[in-house]
């Protein structure tokens, strides 16, 4: 019986489950599409290290000492030609070939490097004839004036072969034939330039030398083969397995994969807990609604688990719809991304694996049933009584044991959060107390809302009760009647404003800080650097520069990483004008020069490693190689500069090619004359821009404000949910209160009023969850950047005009909600709504 009753309550009340089932729709469609994006790119990566590495028995390498090392200037100690002819005379070793890999671009007909998807590394190699790459069109590249790029790159440059191409590495620019192009695969957007291997190894590494060796094998196991292969090796080299080298790889990017994952994970799971709110809310809507219903129920003979049972059947038929149609926009979702990030060409499809709908099922369903179950129980508790009153309502409990449960989760959330953000570093992972206390204050917040919400949309309510008239003053009252219900409604909207606030106050002080270190720290006139992140800048640059009237002074600067002392760190390179003038370093004690073996450290690593001036430090460069520097000073902290500078003889050294990181310019005058002459020496450079502070200032505030507005997205989504709940409350609202709908409408109160009311409440609850969301929202951003103070960001900067633009979205949030509850509430029949009981 109560399987039928749970089937019929389904069927008649279509819409509203519907609009419940949206918020589980939306969440459950950002967890499955993350999960398929995430596994059909895992897939990806595991069939193109299949492919690149099929056949591979044996790859020798340099020893990584140093992890984390740049793999273009400062990689571990190249392997040496040589080697590859010993090793064609170990037995068992079959066609061993030489790789080198490293930066290398083309430019366009625009002038412009022709780059692949938003972080995809522009690659150059060697064509070995192996390594999964095939020719589509021409032929290989032959002698130092040809080179082949990969399809994508050839048709998104215009480029034809035959044609005469600029070819960028960390070397001067080269004019060279395009001899043919290659199919790569799905490389995820990569650019590929390949040269044949004298040009290779001329252009990205040195003469003589090879990035790694692999080889296969005559009929001798991996294992084997590579204790043969080591026991001819020198001392700086390795042996792996090609199954080691292609489980390295798979495992570098698995930990990529998984990052993202729980990155996009977090945002679904912040969506589904906001829809949350609103199941909540609609069922506990329904649940009162239905109360003479269930009063009926148990008179005839059912029990209260039967009832609790039947509401519960309803959430799960909720949670099941919501979770099939989510999976199906997640495919979408995730069809998109894929299709962005590989260009669209990769083959294989989406991945569906049988994890991925065991969690968007179970996510979609008991959420919904959790949620559900307080109501749920709520209706168990009706008394059989109730069926013969007229005016039966549930009873509602006190609120003094959710103000104090609130007031405890705030406070307690509040503690984590300084717990998170001001404690040692040591202790652990400062995320998970300050991920923790968020959660906690939120809920807390949403617990004290029915308490807060009555003064706060008084106050929000009092302009449409002075200026709208009786509409303005019943909307008023109507959002006061029952202050859980408006909180509840509110507490989705207020928990998206929240984040987005939060990550809003974020951006704007970490601008107001870069914007502030640059006045302080920066005295360059001029810097000149690579025009994209994984872009390499050569030495040859210098002399261009240099070259330049009217500039006085040209420093380069250079980065690396290093184990000092055995503990890994990066380190800087850079002459004492360049520290002095560009960087304005100042130095506490001893000097800034460290000539050919000295090395300098701020104040805080000479404190805490207890260093001083004269202090000799072992420092171990990633070509195993170990140096003892010297440290000639001690500089005051400085956020450009970092927490190390060595001498840039000990660097050198140590590098297979040295890249720059920057170059420092000082120049007579500083005007746009001099900036265009500084950009006409070096047109032929599309990898580098010439600087001004002006210009280091907008860069930086636009790498912030894109991630700004990536997070912000993520975010909507739970805005969107919010949204919904408020169109769900009010249609609801509009259904309870049919009766006294037809009664306003009986003495006199037109549609357009009608209309009006029911806008003008949608809109005060709107304004109410944004108040509270942005109030929170500040309160977090002020935190975050009082504990990172320390770690440059030093102002706090609250972005106004930003956040009343978010109050005016709340209210036309509002507005929206609002349009077909207002529009179903104006075209009830009057008697009928009056007879409604």
């Amino acid at each position: 019986m109560m399987a039928k009753v749970t089937l019929r309550n389904l069927a008649a009340h279509k819409i509203r489950l519907m609009l419940t089932a949206v918020a589980v729709i939306l969440g459950v469609a950002f967890v499955s599409g993350t999960l398929i994006f995430t596994d059909t790119m895992g897939r990806q990566f595991d069939d193109l290290f299949d492919r690149i590495g099929k056949g591979i028995a044996v790859d020798v390498r340099a020893k990584k000492v140093v992890e984390g090392a740049d793999q273009d200037g400062m990689s571990a100690q190249p392997v040496p030609a040589s080697v590859l002819e010993r090793l064609k005379q170990v037995e068992g070793v079959r066609n061993p070939v030489g790789n080198i890999t490293g930066y290398a671009a083309v430019t366009g007909r625009d002038g412009k490097l022709v780059s692949g998807q938003e972080g995809a590394p522009q690659l150059g190699v060697n064509w070995t004839g192996t390594g999964g790459y095939t020719m589509t069109t021409g032929r290989p590249p032959s002698g130092p004036g040809e080179v082949a790029v990969d399809d994508r790159t050839a048709e998104k440059g215009g480029l034809k072969v035959g044609d005469t191409v600029s070819v960028v590495t960390a070397g001067p620019p080269q004019r060279m034939r395009l001899s043919g192009t290659i199919d790569t695969g799905a490389l995820m957007g990569a650019t590929v330039t390949a040269f044949d291997t004298p040009t290779a190894q001329r252009l990205m590494l040195k003469p003589g030398f090879f990035t790694d060796i692999q080889m296969e094998s005559s009929g001798v196991s991996e294992e084997e083969l590579r204790d043969r292969v080591a026991a001819v090796l020198p001392g700086q080299l390795e042996a792996i397995t090609g199954t080691q080298m292609r489980d390295e790889a798979q495992s570098d990017v698995a930990q990529i994969m998984n990052f993202f994952r729980t990155f996009l994970l977090v945002f679904a799971l912040i969506s589904i807990f906001v829809g949350a709110f609103i199941i909540v809310n609609t069922f506990s809507m329904l649940v009162a609604q239905r109360t003479r219903e269930l009063a009926l129920l148990r008179a005839i003979g059912a029990g209260r688990p039967q009832v609790t049972r039947a509401v519960l059947g309803e959430a799960v038929a909720v949670g099941f719809l919501g979770s099939t149609l989510g999976l199906g926009v997640g495919t979408g979702l995730a069809a998109l991304l894929y299709s962005q990030m590989i260009g669209g060409d990769g083959g294989g499809g989406l991945v569906f694996t049988p994890m991925m709908f065991v969690w968007s099922y179970l996510v979609g369903i008991v959420v919904t049933v959790v949620a559900a179950y307080f109501p749920a129980r709520r209706a168990a508790k009706i008394p059989p009584v109730a069926a013969m009153r007229d005016d039966v309502a549930l009873p509602q409990r006190s609120l003094r044991v959710r103000v104090a449960l609130g007031s405890l989760l705030t406070l307690v959330g509040a503690a984590l959060i300084a717990l998170g953000l001001t404690g040692d570093d040591t202790a652990g992972n400062p995320i998970v107390p300050v991920g923790v206390g968020a959660f906690a204050v939120l809920l807390g917040v949403a617990m004290l809302a029915p308490v807060i919400s009555v003064p706060i949309v008084r106050v929000l309510g009092a302009p449409a009760a002075r200026l709208m008239g009786a509409p303005g003053r019943l909307a008023r009252q109507n959002a006061l009647r029952n202050p859980r219900r408006t909180a509840a409604t509110a507490a989705a909207l207020m928990i998206g404003l929240a984040l987005i606030t939060t990550v809003n106050v974020l951006g704007a002080s970490m601008r107001s800080s870069v914007d502030a270190q640059i006045d302080k720290q920066l005295g360059a006139d001029y810097v000149v650097a690579p025009v994209a992140f994984g872009v390499t800048m050569g030495p040859d640059v210098l002399g261009r520069v240099q070259a330049v009237p009217g500039v006085t002074r040209v420093s380069a600067i250079y980065d690396g990483t290093a184990n000092f002392a055995g503990k890994r760190g990066g380190y800087t390179v850079a002459d004492a004008h360049a520290l002095e003038k560009g960087a304005r370093v100042k130095a506490t004690s001893g000097t800034l020069d460290t000539g050919r073996d000295g090395m300098l450290v701020n104040e805080e690593t000479a404190r805490s490693q207890g260093w001083a001036v004269g202090s000799v430090v072992p420092v171990q460069f990633p070509d195993g190689a170990t140096e003892r520097l010297r440290i000639t000073g001690i500089y005051a902290k400085s956020d450009l500069v970092g927490s190390r500078v060595i001498a840039e003889a000990a660097h050198r050294a140590h590098a297979a090619r040295p890249t720059l990181s920057l170059v420092v310019v000082d120049a007579a005058s500083t005007g746009p004359a001099t900036k265009t002459a500084l950009e006409s020496a070096l047109k032929d450079h599309p990898n580098v821009e010439v600087q001004d502070q002006a210009a280091i200032k907008d860069e930086a505030r636009q790498e912030i404000d894109g991630l700004v507005s990536f997070l912000t997205a993520l975010l909507i989504m739970s805005v969107i949910i919010a949204a919904v709940g408020v169109i769900n409350t009010l249609a609801l609202s509009v259904i309870e209160r049919t009766r006294e709908i037809g009664l306003l409408r009986a003495i006199g109160i037109s549609r357009r009023q009608l209309r009006r009311m029911i806008r003008l409440e949608s809109i005060v609850i709107a304004l109410f969850g944004a108040v509270l969301g942005i109030a929170i929202g500040v309160s977090f951003g002020a935190a975050v950047q009082h504990a990172l103070e320390g770690e440059g960001l030093t102002r706090l900067s609250i972005p106004y005009v930003t956040l009343a633009i978010y109050v005016v979205i709340a209210a036309v949030i509002g507005v929206l909600a609002a349009l077909w509850p207002a529009w179903r509430a104006g075209r009830m029949d009057v008697l009928k709504a009056i007879a409604t009981e």
